[in-house]
């Protein structure tokens, strides 16, 4: 038995470890060679399960588009209208606070192929699902989608990256408050 079968190495545990990886040390430092180290292995041992540190990348975002798109189900399950997207917010932002090199990984751009076997349909889908208690049709439902992927991404980054730390307003007061506005937007939302 060689060194990978001993370490039980196989793409989802090389995608995992990544992922863990990621979250210490951030996705852009997720190597081959910091892998290796990781499972104890020559860095050559991996290359019979990912390609290169893109196709391990490529992994790791696959991987955490997988993840934050269960707990984003999870969380919408029976909900609607501002409930539902008061849920959907906030399993996206947990999922960025808690891991933060997942989140970079799930920003990450695949190719065309991989995105369309990815779980990015599935939180587009799902987005569109929390807009259809709104009765927005297209093309202000394409709109909004972009309008809450952008404010969802731009407050969390903003967020994790310290960019409310020297403001007397509590995040968690403003996050409120935000869902609040977009809700309301969302609610009478403006004739083209």
């Amino acid at each position: 038995m060689g060194p990978m079968a001993r370490a039980g190495v196989t793409v989802e545990r090389l995608a995992r470890a990544g992922a863990d990886l990621a979250d210490e040390v951030g996705f852009e430092n997720v190597t081959v060679a910091a892998l290796a180290r990781r499972f104890g292995v020559k860095e050559a041992s991996l290359y019979s399960h990912i390609k290169n540190a893109h196709d391990l990348r490529t992994q790791v975002a696959l991987l955490a588009l997988a993840e934050l798109a269960d707990l984003v189900a999870a969380a919408l399950a029976g909900r609607a209208g501002k409930d539902a997207l008061v849920a959907f917010a906030g399993a996206y932002r947990d999922y960025a606070k808690r891991h933060p090199g997942r989140y970079a990984a799930a920003q990450m751009k695949l190719d065309p192929e991989t995105a369309a076997r990815s779980a990015a349909g599935r939180h587009a889908q799902m987005t569109r699902a929390i807009l259809r208690g709104y009765g927005l049709s297209e093309p202000d439902q394409t709109d909004a989608v972009r309008m809450l992927g952008g404010m969802f991404h731009g407050y969390v980054s903003l967020e994790t990256a310290g960019g409310f730390r020297h403001h007397a307003r509590d995040v968690e007061a403003s996050w409120s408050r935000i869902l609040d506005a977009l809700d309301s937007v969302l609610r009478n939302w403006p004739p083209a």
